[in-house]
């Protein structure tokens, strides 16, 4: 229930995510250090002035700050059980959701929805829980508020419960299963789902297909989507933050350490993704050794730039994948690399700028996701690149919707036909490279942060 001290409701634009847009870390003195959050969504918000952000706290900086009431004007930050936390974040929304939506299962065996399943699921509606009450806490009389993610799928139909007079819009920033997936979930789970998005006044998606995908699901499982409008915004990439930050000193100089690693006039095939089992980073480096292997007049002539930034390293199978990733970038290199040429040049520590410079350098980006939301990788490339690039997608990537038609398009599971489309894409004429990037750069940048954050809320507002 809303908190009988709750302060006076005043945001009129409130937004939920599991992560906020600063996030705290103990000194050894005891002491508290603040860092800000970047990306498509903080950017975005930036428009708006009236907010309110409410988040969780993530670690035991964060929740330091809470107990000692340390925080940014408009950031709400929620001290949630970190052992609740863990269940409803690691148990349910990264290994079960994630899974779902993604199409990661290895069905013989998984998923196995039991007691402990039924124990996180309780979690994940306590997490969710926590969210609607702070919202409702917090909001003004008719206020807008856009819940993210698939973190925090049950907030809508919570709060519609807790403050009825609320504009709620929910977006999803991952694909949505389609119905056949989708009903791996147990079938109360299925519709609790559902109807927590169903909740909203507004669900809205990164692409048509996935839009369509949970509207074939609310049908088939519910009926139909009621009262809740269905929308699509396509997050674009900031052109004008990509191209002023591409071209600072921090950047210039990982580009010549990247360029000396290369080593004189090869070509360049470029990746940058997080270790996530969705990215296909693995078949990814067999298409390149494929290359290598099928056709040898590129061995010595270009070089593989994967980073590979590890993610969720706090569950086991992202682990296994991150050491198969540096396993198969070793083999390729123990097979093929020489005294001067080393065909794989792999980086697992994260560092912006070092991945503006890997965008600048690139000659072939390759972006084969089994299956991604959007992947702004795939948008940023072409938006920085300083000689034009050929993109490789897999046309699974929400990218594809908007990039398909100027990229060489992949299925992400044939790593035969990635290895010729990688062929293909070194190959492509410097005037026809140039044309494309033009292309893709200007789709890719339709939509940038900030007016894809507003046109949500206008949408919400217009009822």
């Amino acid at each position: 229930m809303v908190s009988e001290h709750a302060p006076q409701p005043a945001a009129q634009v409130l937004v939920a995510s599991n992560r906020g847009p600063v996030s705290y870390a103990l000194r050894e003195d005891g002491g508290l250090d603040s860092r800000r959050g970047g990306g498509g969504l903080v950017s975005g918000l930036s428009a708006v002035d009236d907010k309110m952000w409410v988040c969780a706290a993530l670690g035991d900086g964060d929740r330091e700050a809470v107990r000692r009431g340390i925080g940014e004007p408009g950031v709400r930050m929620l001290d949630i059980d970190a052992k609740v936390h863990a269940d409803a974040y690691n148990g349910i929304a990264n290994s079960v959701l994630w899974f779902v939506h993604h199409l990661l299962y290895q069905t013989p065996v998984e998923p196995v929805f039991d007691a402990e399943f039924r124990r996180q699921w309780a979690a994940f509606e306590t997490y969710n829980r926590a969210f609607a009450e702070a919202l409702a806490e917090e909001a003004g009389e008719g206020a807008a508020v856009l819940v993210q993610d698939y973190h925090l799928a049950l907030v809508p139909g919570m709060l519609r419960e807790l403050r009825p007079d609320l504009r709620i819009g929910h977006f999803s920033h991952t694909p949505w299963a389609p119905v056949d997936y989708f009903r791996l979930l147990p079938d109360d789970i299925a519709e609790q789902l559902l109807r927590g998005i169903l909740g909203a006044d507004r669900a809205a998606f990164l692409t048509r297909r996935w839009a369509d995908a949970f509207i074939g699901c609310c049908t088939e499982i519910l009926g139909g989507t009621g009262h809740t409008r269905v929308g699509v915004h396509g997050l674009g990439a900031d052109a004008d933050f990509l191209r002023r930050r591409a071209h600072e000193a921090d950047v210039d100089e990982r580009m010549a350490a990247l360029r000396e690693q290369v080593g004189p006039g090869r070509k360049t095939i470029v990746r940058v993704d997080r270790t996530e089992l969705s990215k296909n980073i693995v078949r990814g480096m067999l298409a390149y050794r494929a290359l290598l292997d099928e056709r040898p007049e590129w061995r010595g002539r270009v070089v593989h730039i994967a980073f590979a930034y590890p993610s969720r390293q706090d569950l086991a199978v992202y682990r296994e994948y991150t050491a198969e990733v540096q396993r198969v970038a070793d083999g390729i290199n123990e097979t093929y690399g020489t005294a001067d040429w080393t065909p794989v040049v792999l980086h697992v520590k994260d560092d912006f700028a070092r991945s503006l410079a890997a965008y600048r350098l690139a000659d072939v980006a390759l972006v084969n996701p089994i299956r991604d939301g959007m992947n702004l990788v795939a948008k940023e490339v072409p938006v920085v690149s300083d000689a034009g690039c050929a993109l490789v997608l897999s046309r699974e990537a929400g990218a594809y919707e908007e990039l398909g038609t100027d990229a060489i398009t992949v299925n992400p599971y044939d790593v035969s036909a990635t290895a010729a489309a990688l062929h293909e894409a070194l190959t492509m004429a410097d005037d026809e490279r140039t044309v494309r990037t033009e292309r893709l750069a200007a789709a890719a940048t339709a939509l940038p942060p900030q007016q894809w954050f507003l046109d949500q809320l206008e949408a919400l507002r217009q009822g």
